[in-house]
This record gives structure tokens, sequence and C-alpha cells, in this order.
């Protein structure tokens, strides 16, 4: 997998939303069944907070989601619904960006891995999901 960062932009439908992430143009993406990202269909790649970057004035058109424990925030634009970016559960360091969000031209190969989010804790165990919030840590 490569392991040169390059600045991947992105946001919502409407455009009212817009971000750059720092990542790999071949990322590890997971498709999680919980009961959120299954009827969303969310497949997301993992980045730290650090190397993600809100643009203009996206904030003013955001609002958050919880549910469960509420340490996920599902963040989505107010205008048109789309979850471009979140925080996720496994990984509170980090931010978890639509794949398909990502405006073309930068993401050359996404890898699609399953997260069992039905049984969170044993898949969070197995996963290795946590690591993938490390600027340090390839995945």
């Amino acid at each position: 997998m490569d392991s040169v960062i390059v600045v991947h932009n992105g946001g919502c439908h409407c455009g009212r939303v817009r971000w750059l992430a720092k990542a790999p143009s071949s990322v590890v993406a997971w498709k999680c069944n919980c009961s959120d990202c299954s009827m969303r269909g969310h497949i997301h790649f993992i980045v730290p907070s650090e190397r993600f970057e809100l643009l203009g004035d996206s904030k003013q058109y955001l609002t958050t989601y919880t549910f469960g424990t509420h340490m996920a925030k599902h963040t989505f634009c107010k205008v048109c619904g789309i979850t471009s970016f979140y925080t996720p559960r496994s990984n509170p360091d980090g931010v978890a960006v639509t794949f398909r969000c990502v405006d073309p031209g930068t993401l050359t190969h996404v890898e699609i891995k399953y997260y069992d989010g039905q049984n969170w804790e044993r898949s969070y165990n197995q996963s290795n999901i946590a690591s993938c919030s490390k600027a340090d840590v390839p995945v």
C-alpha cells in the first residue's frame, strides 16, 4: 500500500461543507454493519485528527447526531444531510472520512475491510482499527 501522504479535498453534496484530509492515495476503508452505518451505506477511512481540516465557513453548516454510547459523533450537513466525515467511536482521536465524498483524482485505490459493528467490542479487539488514527502507524 502506498504510504506517501497526499491532500484529499472533499465535502458534502451541496458544497457548503468542505474539508481537506491528508492520507495516502491508497487507503483502507471500513464498511460497518452497525445500525447507523448499514442504513446509510457508510464506508470510511480514518485519518489522525491533525490531518483533517474544515475549510471556510463549513462549521456553521454542521450538526451532530449521537446514539448508544454517544462516543461517535456523526456529523452531517444541515442543508443536504450528507455525512462526509465524523468522529468514530473506535478512533476518538481521528476522523472517519467518507471515501465517496472525496473529490475525484487523489484516491488511487480503496481496500474495503468489514467491521462488525453489531458485535462492536469483539470487532474492535480483532481489527486493529484503533491504529488508523495514529500518524506513525501504517495500516
